[in-house]
């Protein structure tokens, strides 16, 4: 828990510093879009892979050996070494194509400077995939705390390229940096993962039934995780149309509630995944249909008090975070402007992370993936309609509505497939959650507005927040939340 909660402190301070360091402007435009390229055209086949791989392995240790999954990992790693070689190839052939995809409004010195800086930064597609097998390993021999402890150097090392290429007037620094920071995370995991008896071995056998196997697995996921990256896509490229700085001002909402899903949402299901991974192997739905209703139950209770905090203080946490350095009054408002609409959707978020999970542990990843494509659809049907009128906030709202879309169909779906769920526990106590959620507010609303003339904002926002968290859990008690104690216990591991 601390170290997940160092990590996106320190991930947070990335963001922090790219926007005192470059502002909302062409320069931090273009890093994001560089950035963004290799992940969405590797990062979801990482995301595929990954997600695939702990079920096989889990299936291999079980029916076979332990040293017959290593196996396999060993196999998947070099067979994707293989297999990324002619990808990197064509990124590095099609660079200003793919950009001009990522950011159909990007002009003259903006569009060069991603170009120049996305020929450095796909150097990291394989590192990328590597990070997360390793990861997905970790987890799986219960060592959670290792992916979040990972994040900490690669966001030193990147603060510290942001401010060379500041000092040095270097803006290639930028993209290096990040290559860089991959490769430390690589070579701290390896560390990891050979104390608990991984050693590499130079196995290539693409012919492995149980590589076939996982790549089935994989593929719906990396098609659903590829519907995910296309909304960013429209949403990045629409956002560049929309002003100077739009991209890099939505990208910084987007961290603020990545802080929230990074503490809270992946802290729950980095435990559930391989928990309800190995109930399902065995064939426990009991134990799984309550780990899925406790992990529901502990998402809403952790990220709703958030939900309704973001929404209220939107423009004075902005403000607290960014605002200074070339981070101007302009960046502020559209930044909140976007964070306000993206913390609508962020409990639907959380819950359809938890949801996939569940199918994935199944070995059912085509369920997620129709349920992706038909998010996507909506989602680009609503920024189409609501970018006029609401600019970047409409952006926002789009991925919002459409998150609740695709819950609420997962939902069905999961109940359809395993029987009965626990709803009728689940909606009495998100009710409780909710009225504990809404007091919470309004308390903190009266009690903000209160301070403000007495402390200035900043003073009045800390002390409003450090006051509002035990009031929602005194709430939380007297609302008699059943779940509580649990989920928070099960959180500080």
């Amino acid at each position: 828990m601390v170290l997940t909660v160092l990590s996106k402190i320190f991930g947070f301070l990335r963001d922090v510093t790219l926007a005192y360091v470059f502002g909302a402007s062409a320069v931090s435009d273009a890093y994001i879009i560089a950035i963004t390229v290799p992940v969405v055209l590797f990062g979801v086949i990482a995301t595929g892979i990954s997600t695939g791989y702990i079920p096989i392995y889990s299936r291999l240790e079980e029916k076979k050996s332990p040293e017959a999954a290593k196996t396999f990992t060993n196999n998947l790693i070099n067979a994707l070494f293989v297999v990324c070689i002619p990808l990197l190839l064509a990124g590095l052939f099609f660079t200003e194509p793919l950009v001009r995809v990522f950011a159909a409004g990007f002009e003259g010195e903006t569009l060069d400077l991603a170009v120049s800086f996305t020929r450095i930064s796909i150097f990291g597609i394989y590192l990328t995939i590597v990070i997360r097998i390793l990861s997905a390993y970790l987890n799986y021999q219960k060592m959670f705390q290792v992916p979040n402890l990972i994040g900490i150097p690669m966001s030193i090392v990147v603060i510290l390229s942001i401010y060379m290429s500041d000092v040095m007037d270097r803006t290639t620094l930028l993209p290096l940096g990040y290559v860089a920071a991959l490769l430390l995370q690589l070579i701290i995991l390896l560390g990891f993962a050979f104390r608990k008896k991984f050693k590499y071995k130079p196995i290539l056998d693409f012919k492995d039934p149980d590589l076939t196997h996982m790549m089935a697995l994989a593929v719906p996921v990396i098609i659903g995780s590829s519907a995910t990256q296309v909304n960013k896509i429209v949403d990045r490229s629409l956002a560049s149309g929309v002003e100077v700085g739009g991209v890099a001002a939505l990208n910084y909402a987007v961290s603020l509630n990545g802080i929230i899903h990074g503490v809270f949402v992946v802290s729950i299901t980095t435990v559930m995944y391989p928990l309800i991974t190995k109930m399902a192997t065995k064939g426990d739905m009991d134990g799984l249909k309550n780990s899925v209703h406790q992990s529901i139950i502990g998402v809403i209770l952790l990220v709703a008090p958030a939900t309704i905090g973001a929404m209220l203080f939107a423009e004075p946490i902005v403000r607290l975070l960014f605002d200074r350095g070339a981070f101007d009054q302009q960046a502020v408002l559209l930044t909140s402007d976007a964070y306000f609409y993206y913390s609508l959707g962020m409990t639907a978020v959380g819950l359809r992370i938890v949801l996939s999970k569940a199918f994935y542990s199944l070995q059912d990843t085509k369920t997620p993936m129709i349920n992706t494509g038909v998010a996507m659809v909506l989602n680009i049907i609503l920024n189409f309609i609501l970018v006029g009128p609401l600019g970047l906030g409409g952006l926002a709202l789009a991925t919002s509505i459409s998150a609740f879309v695709a819950t609420l169909l997962l939902l069905i779906s999961l109940r359809k497939k395993i029987g009965r769920l626990r709803l009728k526990q689940t909606f009495r106590s998100t009710g409780k959650i909710l009225a504990a959620s809404a007091l919470m507010g309004t308390a903190a609303h009266f009690f903000y507005n209160y301070l403000t003339p007495l402390t200035g904002f900043s003073a009045a926002l800390l002390i409003t927040m450090t006051v509002a968290a035990p009031v929602y859990f005194v709430l939380l008690v007297i609302l008699k939340v059943e779940e509580t104690a649990f989920i928070l216990k099960r959180f500080k591991r």
